[in-house]
């Protein structure tokens, strides 16, 4: 059985961000187009993304850069706005 560690522990913590970040959305705490609300999706990622370099998985890392390329492009344009 795999032992949790520190690289886990980054997963877990992205994916918590994540998760939170959407819930926020939906009871209405954060705006979807909000530098809070892509800012913290991007972390998100990153972290996931961390984590599965070193425990890869193809899917997973393909749809986290997605999910981080669209949470920076998200971060470009809230900035833009203001």
């Amino acid at each position: 059985m795999p032992m949790f560690n520190g690289i886990d522990a980054l997963g877990v913590l992205g994916a918590g961000l994540i998760i939170l970040t959407y819930f926020l959305l939906q009871i209405k705490r954060l705006e979807g187009t909000s530098l809070a609300y892509t800012g913290l999706n991007a972390l998100g990622a990153l972290l996931i993304l961390i984590s599965l370099l070193f425990n890869f998985n193809l899917a997973s890392f393909i749809i986290e850069g997605f999910w981080l390329a669209i949470s920076l492009f998200g971060i470009v344009m809230a900035l833009r706005g203001r």
